[in-house]
């Protein structure tokens, strides 16, 4: 029997039903469908080294700092914790530590906003440029889709630009650029993760990430940049400078997390946003401050607490999260070349399937010679117990993709090996399947 309804889908933002939102909390579920099976999906940092004791220990270490070095008495330190709190946040000054120590970017905490989540900040960014009908965002395709969900919320249109083994495509970016101002649109920015993206896994070389901030001042575009997995290079690489760090011309605005870093259950993240904005006033502020408006229609502020305990991990390791995750780099360091040297032994050379070698981060791609979409990893979690990515999801063209996305974060190397026997068993399955004559 038909139940009764009181809202009409078509009634609602066209957002609510788009594909990209449907794809994250397809993807963010995924795994409570099948719990028996190995997941090789989830983008979530390893959770051997959790702590119950951290929290309290992080919390204490913050309130000590509030009453110690910023001079607090105890009911300022109280209504720091316990009050609603300044838009912008209370950890800004520590995050812009955290950005000189490991970054080499020297930044006033005044352009520091912290959210809620790295997903808030995107949307506060994507919310801020969307001024108007003509605007339009680009993005490197493969994209993460967190970011065309938030797009899509704003009303921000997403124009795929070329990604490919160098990161970024650039000449398809300057394209991009000048086709959409010739159909009488306004390219506002390019998102872009340079550091093992999510999914791709591919980064940037230092020579690259200069040309794209030359062609972003060329062309007047932002890079919006995402770095969420910069922290975790493979085995002795360096680590690349990033974007923001190179960027002499404020073209950067950047996004971080402290999800992959130091504890996702926070749910902290920030937005450093230093461009100068004027006002209709004549009053020239950073772009911060117009995001920390947004922000306070949004979620008000961050939630101190919260921000305590990411505050005080940070002073606990003198603000240096690069030496806070020297046993999770060691960790993924170790998954990854075990899932790569498993993908060797499974499919050997004259095999149909082919993958990338990322130099770090959490994520290889997969490539097999049939297709690939949510029906066939609903068969591959019912029939072998094994959950991987669809990368069809991380394209906005609606187009079949022959890709699958498998990540190395939140498992061991024993169920990295159980993992690949059954996606192995799997991929024989579906070659059988359409070696099959057709009828």
């Amino acid at each position: 029997m038909n139940q009764p309804v009181d809202l009409d889908v078509a009634t609602l933002h066209p957002a609510v039903d788009d594909p990209a939102l449907n794809s994250m909390n397809f993807l963010n579920e995924v795994a409570q469908h099948w719990p028996d099976a190995v997941s090789l999906a989830a983008g979530r940092p390893y959770e051997e080294f959790f702590d119950d004791d951290a929290p309290r220990r992080w919390l204490d270490r913050f309130r000590r700092h509030l009453a110690d070095d910023l001079g607090q008495g105890p009911e300022q330190v109280r209504r720091t914790l316990f009050q609603y709190g300044r838009t912008k946040g209370i950890i800004h000054h520590l995050i812009a530590r955290n950005l000189a120590v490991d970054e080499g970017i020297d930044v006033d905490p005044e352009a520091v906003v912290v959210t809620v989540g790295c997903q808030e900040a995107m949307f506060l960014v994507l919310r801020a440029l969307r001024a108007g009908p003509a605007d339009v965002l680009l993005a490197v395709a493969p994209t993460y889709v967190g970011l065309t969900g938030a797009a899509r919320l704003v009303d921000l249109p997403v124009r795929p630009v070329a990604g490919g083994p160098a990161g970024v495509d650039l000449a398809d970016l300057r394209a991009q650029a000048r086709r959409a101002r010739a159909e009488g649109l306004r390219p506002r920015a390019c998102y872009v993760m340079p550091d093992f993206a999510n999914p791709s896994g591919v980064s940037l070389d230092v020579a690259a990430r200069r040309r794209l901030l030359d062609l972003a001042a060329e062309e007047d575009l932002l890079l919006i940049e995402d770095n969420p997995y910069g922290l975790f290079p493979a085995g002795d690489v360096d680590r690349v400078p990033t974007l923001k760090a190179l960027d002499t011309r404020r073209r950067v605005v950047y996004l971080g997390s402290f999800a992959k870093t130091v504890l996702p259950g926070a749910r902290v993240g920030y937005v450093l946003a230093d461009q100068r904005v004027a006002g209709a006033d004549g009053a020239v502020v950073p772009f911060a401050d117009q995001l920390a408006k947004i922000k306070s229609m949004v979620t008000v502020n961050t939630s101190a607490l919260a921000q305590a305990v990411i505050g005080g991990a940070l002073l606990e390791h003198d603000c240096s999260l690069v030496a806070a995750n020297v046993r999770e780099r060691a960790a993924y360091t170790r998954n990854l070349h075990h899932l790569l040297a498993g993908l060797r032994r499974r499919f050997p050379a004259g095999s149909p399937v082919r993958w990338n070698a990322p130099a770090g981060g959490f994520f290889v791609v997969v490539t097999v010679p049939f297709p690939v979409d949510d029906a066939l990893l609903r068969r591959s979690a019912e029939r072998h117990g094994v959950l991987w990515t669809p990368m069809a999801h991380f394209y906005d063209d609606g187009r079949p993709v022959d890709a699958l996305r498998l990540s190395v974060s939140a498992v061991t190397p024993d169920q990295i090996d159980l993992g690949l026997d059954r996606l192995a068993a799997l991929v024989t399955e579906e070659l059988a399947r359409s070696a099959l004559p057709a009828g």
